[in-house]
């Protein structure tokens, strides 16, 4: 997978320190997290789909740990930070052993298939040992 980035050679060097520390705390918690739990559910208040996200787990019996950055009204700058940081554009970002696997449709998606239980199965946390790509 490639996506594009600005290369470093075309950022000033005089803000290269102020872009790689831009809520670096809510990054690190989230990569904390992440190592910690093989489920982790990121989300924000008001938002449905986390709490879709958060019901199919529960109802499908599997174990997660739950991080809830600000709402709609507040926290939106930290939250831009995830989203720059993933790649990921909304909210819930799931991950599953250490593995960005999308949203509340995906994360349902892989309960439906018998997929989610399969990854949580084995061992090890690589997107290529999950067969993601």
């Amino acid at each position: 997978m490639t996506r594009p980035l600005l290369p470093e050679d075309r950022v000033d060097p005089a803000i290269r320190d102020a872009i790689a520390s831009n809520h670096r705390d809510i990054i690190d918690e989230v990569e904390r997290t992440v190592a910690a739990h093989d489920v982790v559910v990121v989300g924000m208040k008001q938002n449905p789909f986390p709490k879709r996200a958060r019901k199919a787990l529960t109802a499908a019996g599997i174990p997660f740990h739950y991080l809830e950055y600000g709402s709609y009204f507040n926290t939106w700058r930290r939250r831009t930070a995830l989203k720059i940081w993933s790649g990921w554009p909304t909210f819930p970002m799931i991950f599953v052993k250490g593995v960005l696997i999308g949203g509340a449709e995906d994360v349902q998606k892989l309960i439906d298939s018998g997929e989610l239980a399969r990854r949580l199965a084995m061992g090890g946390s690589s997107a290529k040992e999950t067969g993601a790509k």
